[in-house]
């Protein structure tokens, strides 16, 4: 068993894997911007290192000086998470390179993958279906207008690295073929540093629907049953659940089996995810392979049982898998909502800052992964995710009222979110039949207008944690107590700085 994990990431992703550690009885090593010293992953770790200034790029993007303190405080592995270098060949094989074990894939297999292009190749050759469209990149604008003509309207151009919807174009008219050729391969050299795009036949009002696998060493491969992903903003994931609503057993076997031979035929070796797009008939396209932890891991976990950061870290000790297929049975279902600090109602725009009230929901199924507490400042150099929320149910409509029910209990006071979004979601009829896609937001909700929910109890705890505050001062001033952040804070020197 690993004695240390350092964990290359903030917030709830980080928190999430420092929890798995602590009961697997391995120390939790934390890496920290500036501007994160007071996070909660900095404050639940058994170590915390400063890595740099607030910017990504000069901290948490920083893969040397990560391995430079993960080999200098003894930590024998480096977990990910998601986002970050979660996805970066180059910081898998450095840690590899540094005689650390990188807690996910090869960076062969993470390159390969992240390819859009060579992981399509790859699993035509596999017998995993796959959208039609060019087999592969754009060389120039008179060939994107030849293999539109062929695949036929609408298509869309897809950037050959990165994802999260940067370097897309849905083109629904030759005249604009062009143009939205050059949009993306100019988006996506800027976001990815590779401007190589390519075509796909546009699926109109798909689903989007995954798959998680666990592979070990040992050629063992798992599937998990499926996780609905349709409710997407600017082709982001903002609810999540498992099972489908559209999903039927064998179905579900079916994609799970397509799930396993894209793994095996890319020799994947960890947690990953294996997405599928599905049309209005069922048929199911392959669409990327994610290598790493999904943000929407929790629903998994809630049906099944098992822990997926834990399953990570044995994999990564070269253990085999204990758990076999046919353990694997869903039991209930399981719903997730991405709590945001973002303003719906202004095209969910960041709204980061001081909160000044935080209280979680509590309860029978329901489970809150968050990275913040009461007091603390939602950074402006990150996503803006304040936290998970997730209910179970022992049928999808129970999931959805106690998720209902968890999301009126939550109180956060200081920044707008999105749970007043997430309860018009759930309460419209045409998700509550499971009648969805990747458009619903769009072409169901409009322009949505989310009430600002602004109750009695909300202005009662504005004002009780305004009083406390100053309180807490006047005592501090009174008693001569160093307050808050300064040098005479207890915890605060119990951090170590990073040696060099």
């Amino acid at each position: 068993m690993f004695k240390k994990i350092l964990v290359a990431n903030r917030g709830e992703i980080a928190v999430r894997v420092m929890r798995a550690c602590k009961e697997m009885g391995i120390k939790a090593v934390a890496v920290y911007s500036e501007v994160d010293r007071t996070a909660l992953h900095v404050r639940i770790a058994d170590e915390a290192y400063c890595v740099g200034p607030p910017p990504s790029s000069e901290s948490y993007l920083q893969g040397d000086k990560i391995i430079d303190i993960a080999k200098d405080c003894g930590a024998e592995a480096i977990h990910p998470g998601y986002g970050f270098l979660a996805e970066n060949p180059t910081f898998s094989r450095n840690v590899a390179n540094a005689g650390l074990v990188f807690i996910g894939p090869s960076g062969g297999v993470i390159e390969h993958l992240g390819d859009k292009m060579s992981a399509r190749k790859t699993m035509m050759n596999s017998g995993v279906p796959v959208v039609p469209g060019s087999e592969g990149g754009i060389e120039d604008e008179k060939q994107a207008v030849r293999l539109v003509n062929e695949i036929g309207l609408p298509v869309l151009i897809k950037a050959a690295a990165g994802g999260g919807g940067k370097g897309m174009r849905i083109v629904h008219a030759e005249n604009e073929i062009k143009s939205a050729v050059r949009g993306a391969a100019s988006e996506a050299q800027s976001a990815f540093g590779d401007g190589r795009v390519y075509i796909e036949k546009y699926l109109e009002q798909p689903r989007h629907i995954e798959i998680q696998i666990l592979c070990d060493t040992h050629g063992n491969y798992l599937y998990f049953p499926e996780r609905e992903c349709s409710i997407q903003r600017r082709h982001q994931k903002v609810i999540e659940e498992s099972p489908s609503p559209l999903v039927d057993p064998e179905m579900r076997r079916k994609m799970g089996e397509a799930a396993v031979a894209a793994a095996k035929a890319s020799g994947y070796v960890n947690a990953g995810t294996v997405e599928f797009l599905v049309d209005k008939h069922k048929k199911f396209y392959f669409l990327e392979v994610n290598t790493r932890l999904q943000v929407e891991h929790p629903v998994t976990e809630m049906i099944t049982g098992y822990d997926l950061v834990k399953e990570q870290i044995k994999i990564a000790l070269g253990a085999e898998l204990s758990i076999r297929q046919e353990d694997i049975v869903p039991k209930g279902n399981a719903i997730e909502c991405r709590i945001y600090a973002e303003d719906p109602r202004n095209n969910f725009m960041p709204s980061v800052g001081k909160l000044i009230s935080y209280e979680e929901p509590a309860g029978p199924g329901v489970r809150v992964d968050s990275g913040v507490y009461e007091g603390f400042t939602i950074p402006i150099f990150y996503d803006p995710m304040v936290s998970k929320l997730i209910a179970w149910g022992m049928d999808r409509q129970e999931a959805i009222d106690r998720m209902l029910r968890a999301l009126s209990e939550y109180r956060i006071v200081g920044v707008e979110t999105t749970i007043g979004f997430h309860k018009t979601v759930l309460q419209e009829a045409n998700f509550r039949d499971g009648n969805i896609s990747t458009h619903y937001i769009q072409e169901v909700l409009g322009d949505i207008s989310v009430e600002l929910e602004v109750t009695e109890d909300d202005m009662i705890a504005v004002a009780s944690a305004v009083s406390y505050r100053r309180m807490k001062q006047d005592a501090q001033l009174t008693i001569g107590t160093a307050p808050s952040g300064s040098s005479g804070s207890a915890w605060k020197n119990s951090f170590r700085p990073a040696r060099r």
